[in-house]
């Protein structure tokens, strides 16, 4: 923006932000003026000055209590006379004490210090024991059998490094800056914005509600029946909640207690595979560490329908994911930016390790089929003996020919209870795994909601917001949380809605590998993560990957998933929340645009590209919504628009500011795709001078200007009239087109659509920021009336009177492929000579169709030259009449000095000279009173006028005089006498 503009109408004040404190140069409220020259000495001794050194104050949004926040000088506060303003605002802000009312009692101590986890209690334990669950004991034992141990080792490690890239697009993002509360949805909406954040918010935390009953309903139901699953896991869950709701130091020390029953189990596990196997063990297929055994269980064998490398992937995956748990809880961190990324890459490391460690002493120990009988020995059967077991003295040939084998790892679960040197320790590792699991989900779920409900994208959700106590704890949310798994408790099949709910976790590992990839391909200045160990193509491999395996595990799943996550995104995207995290779609959006921009400066223009670019002067937009309203209509996604504003009195700085940003949120909301552009100028002459020649960007620039029509032209100064019609001059100059709308008093064009001539009053808009200046030269004839074209067969009249480039033709048609011009019928009216009438019709109907604009309708005016009646004659006469100077040439000798420099006035030379032409226009003005008294809308070929020959009243009248009495709005058009329209496909 250029504002001309002398310091004298800024006012200190009005950088204060409405804050009348006062301060005295060189101290403020709340120091003294030692303290700010004992503050400052050291950097700036000697020197009259305010500046201040850096301070952590000026970058941080929050505030430490009991100490007053400083607040970083503002550049007119350094560079402003301090005599200017006897009350400028503080350097410092007052502190929430400070703000207190006096009659509030003033705390005497802090508030409490919430509890704050480190990187091993808050994020390694808590995403190790999220990861572990009841697959790690019971189906890796059957996995390692099905694809061996070898196929068994890439399984996990493909998982792990899926999980792996995750964690490291996880840590960058979650160390490129200060991270709150919210987890995965805080992490992925402020990088990508609301509407994905909220859409992977809401069905993350609904993904955790059901996942607290996930494995929980997996361990059950193996030895209970329908309504013990019911039973046992509402008191789980309602366990569960009460240390959930005692805070998070109970939920952390409870997770740490977990975490110590899964090591003992561990321990006593491989204990197990050392101590030699008892003839009771060997009968169910463990003998220990064997070489044999391993050879034997290193390569796949393949079982029933699920036996293949994707149906073992896609049963172990889900067991490595829950890498976000510590991530969830990042508002109870003490440092989220260290803990997240260490907490979060050591889990994914040690339960990698134990997986791999797991698979392979199990696959060496135990064989694939066991029978399970103490007798069935080679030694008491007869006969051929099948398998590894025959080294040993065991002969498994029965069972495992008619496949009836118990025990082995093909067919008993609790292989890892057989090897363990205590076997309840093994159910206790899993019950833990369980409970840890099913906790960490339900602590997980109302942390991201909550977080959620606060920023308010979705409603009805704000009042699970609330937080509570020191740690800010949701409880509302955590009852949500309770009854969502309830309800699945209760419906006790899980396995329906399993699918699903893995697919949400999916398409959070994909949006976060994304955002991260997409913040750093967009190579914004504010990416700079702290975490360097990361990679912007793994991380859009992580994400390609992701949504490959969601459709592998189950494509019906994936797809439901998927039609979720886009639904929940168009909400968002259609209620455009009033919110602006710095997100890498904004960044992505300026690339976008910054080379497209530029890369037009590589393409010459071509006329079949050509699009009115408007520059519209519309003051402020919401006075004048008729003429906003119009342009819009032919430009919205087709072409550029640009609302201009020449502010000519004093404003201050944020005074300007906010008018502005209040222009474009009406604009938004109006849907209007409009930018708005605002200079301070002199004059309007000059501002629009300004707005000419530096509008636009590149090729992205105006090409033709928009103005109303000066309905109060009589009555305004001469100067004023120079000044309007010298904007026209200006344009035509900087081979501009130019456009002039005049709609009769009390018209709303809405009702020029409809057939029926029933008149209503004009609908106001109320939505005036400030009162309209009577001399601003920018007015409408109704700046309140409302464009909203209604359905109704009218026309669209098109005089056609001098050929511009076909500005005129192309403007109506651009009207005809919006929905409320589309009903129109367009006619091109043209001059023509009585003789020839039917031969240029012809003519005229060839050339028209060859431009394909679908105009049918042309007729041609052989009276358009006639002489118009002396009635109108005589009253142009009398609208120039007080702009006359009689008896007196311009620029002649004996010219009165006083007039000799008004070139407003018009001549008796210059009214002859100009006569002809004068009398076209009142002519004209008849012919369209007889031809165009019912149409919805009439654009006529706007005449020139020599600048410096024609005087500017005299122009003024001819445009008053074609659109006077005239029902329906009228368009003045007047191209750039280049070719818009063009005949050839190239």
């Amino acid at each position: 923006m250029n504002l001309t503009t002398a310091r004298s109408p800024f006012s200190v004040s009005s950088l204060s932000n409405g804050d009348d404190r006062k301060f005295s140069l060189g101290g403020c409220s709340s120091y003294d003026t030692d303290s700010v020259a004992s503050r400052s000495s050291g950097v700036f001794s000697g020197y009259d000055t305010l500046d201040t050194p850096p301070s952590y104050d000026f970058y941080s949004n929050t505030e430490i209590f009991g100490r007053a926040k400083k607040s970083r000088p503002s550049l007119f506060q350094l560079h402003s006379n301090p005599q200017d303003d006897p009350s400028p605002p503080p350097l410092y802000e007052e502190s929430s004490v400070d703000k207190q009312s006096p009659d509030e009692d003033e705390p005497t101590e802090p508030p409490p210090e919430p509890a704050r986890f480190g990187w091993a209690q808050g994020v390694m334990i808590r995403c190790m024991l999220n990861i572990w669950g009841v697959i790690l004991y019971l189906r890796l034992p059957w996995i390692t059998a099905q694809a061996g141990i070898g196929l068994t080792w890439i399984i996990i490690l493909v998982s792990s490094s899926i999980t792996g890239i995750t964690g490291l697009s996880t840590s960058a993002i979650a160390t490129n800056g200060k991270v709150k509360g919210g987890g995965t949805y805080f992490l992925i909406s402020r990088s990508l914005g609301p509407e994905l954040g909220g859409s992977i918010g809401l069905i993350f935390a609904f993904a955790n509600a059901v996942a607290v009953v996930g494995d929980m309903e997996k361990d059950v139901s193996m030895v209970d029946k329908l309504n013990d699953i019911r039973i046992i896991g509402v008191i789980t869950v309602t366990c569960l909640l009460a240390i959930s709701m005692a805070g998070m130091e109970w939920e952390s020390k409870a997770q740490v207690l977990f975490f110590f029953v899964i090591m003992v189990s561990f321990a006593s596990y491989i204990v197990g595979t050392i101590i030699p196997a008892t003839p009771e063990k060997q009968a169910k297929g463990f003998f220990s560490y064997r070489a044999d055994i391993f050879a034997e269980n290193f390569v796949p064998g393949w079982r029933g329908l699920e036996g293949s490398f994707f149906g073992m992937f896609s049963i172990f995956f889900p067991s490595a994911t829950g890498i976000l748990a510590g991530a969830n809880i990042s508002g109870d961190l003490k440092d989220p930016n260290v803990a997240i990324p260490r907490g979060t890459m050591l889990a994914i490391f040690w339960t990698t390790i134990s997986y791999l460690i797991i698979s392979a002493t199990i696959g060496s120990c135990v064989l694939r089929d066991a029978s399970g009988y103490i007798n069935d020995t080679v030694s008491s059967l007869s006969g051929e003996c099948l398998g590894v077991g025959c080294n040993y003295g065991w002969n498994f040939t029965e069972c495992m020919t008619n496949k009836t084998c118990p025990f082995g790892l093909s067919n008993y679960y609790q292989s890892m209870s057989l090897v363990s040197a205590f076997a309840p320790l093994i159910s206790a590792g899993i019950f833990g795994a369980t409970l840890s699991s099913a906790l960490a989900c339900l602590v997980s779920a109302p942390k991201v909601f909550q977080c959620l409900c606060k920023d308010k994208l979705y409603p009805g959700i704000g009042f699970f917001g609330k937080g509570y106590g020191k740690n800010n704890e949701p409880l509302r949310s955590y009852l949500l949380a309770y009854i969502i798994a309830i309800c699945f408790i209760l419906i006790a099949e899980l396995n329906t809605i399993a699918p699903i709910i893995s697919n949400f976790f999916l398409c959070s590992y994909a949006l976060i590998n994304f955002s991260c990839f997409h913040a750093s391909i967009t190579n914004s200045p504010g990416w700079r993560p702290t975490f360097r160990f990361y990679s912007k193509w793994l991380s859009l491999l992580g994400a390609v990957v992701s949504v490959i395996i969601m459709f592998l595990l189950t494509w019906w799943a994936a797809l439901i998933a998927i039609g979720i996550v886009i639904f929940l995104l168009g909400y968002v995207l259609y209620k455009k929340p009033d919110v602006n995290w710095g997100s890498s779609m904004q960044a992505s959006s300026y690339n976008m645009a910054l080379s497209q921009c530029v890369g037009l400066n590589q393409v010459e223009d071509h006329i079949k590209n050509y699009r009115p670019q408007c520059l519209v002067l519309s003051g402020p937009p919401c006075m004048r919504p008729s003429l906003v309203d119009f342009i819009s209509t032919f430009t919205k996604n087709h072409s550029l628009m640009i609302c201009a504003n020449v502010i000519t009195v004093s404003l201050r700085i944020e005074t300007l500011n906010t008018k502005i940003s209040t222009h474009l949120k009406w604009l938004d909301k109006r849907r209007i795709k409009s930018f708005y552009h605002t200079v301070v100028a002199d004059d309007l002459h000059v501002g629009v001078q300004m707005l000419l020649q530096s509008t636009g960007l590149g090729r992205m620039k105006p090409n033709v200007l928009v103005m109303g029509f000066k309905k109060n032209w009589r009555k305004a100064q001469p100067n004023n009239i120079e000044n309007y019609i010298g904007i026209l001059h200006d344009a035509f100059d900087l081979q501009y087109g130019a456009c002039v709308l005049r709609m009769k008093e009390g018209l709303d064009i809405s009702r020029t659509m409809q057939a029926s001539t029933t008149t209503t009053s004009p609908t106001i808009d109320t939505s005036r920021l400030y009162p309209m200046d009577p001399e601003e030269l920018m007015a409408t004839s109704q700046p309140t009336t409302v464009f909203q074209t209604r359905q109704g067969k009218k026309t669209i009249d098109v005089y056609w009177l001098s050929d511009d480039g076909g500005l005129t033709l192309l403007l109506p048609y651009l009207l005809t492929r919006k929905k409320r011009w589309g009903r129109c019928k367009v006619r091109v009216f043209v001059g023509g000579e009585a003789q020839k009438v039917e031969d240029q019709k012809q003519e005229l109907k060839a050339l028209i169709s060859r431009f394909r604009l679908g105009f049918q309708d042309v007729q041609v005016l052989p009276d358009i030259n006639g002489k118009p009646q002396s009635e109108h004659i005589k009253r142009f006469e009398d609208l120039i009449a007080p702009y006359r100077v009689s008896s007196v040439q311009k620029d002649g000798q004996e010219a009165d000095e006083t007039t000799k420099d008004f070139s407003w006035m018009v001549s008796d030379e210059e009214m002859e000279t100009f006569r002809a032409k004068s009398l076209r226009q009142i002519r004209l003005n008849e012919v369209i009173q007889d031809y165009s008294r019912d149409a919805a809308l009439i654009i006529v070929t706007m005449p020139v006028g020599r600048r410096g020959a024609c005087p500017s009243s005299l122009y003024m009248a001819w445009l008053e005089i074609v659109s006077r009495d005239l029902r329906p709005p009228v368009l003045l058009v007047r191209g750039n006498q280049e070719n818009v329209l063009t005949m050839y496909c190239q």
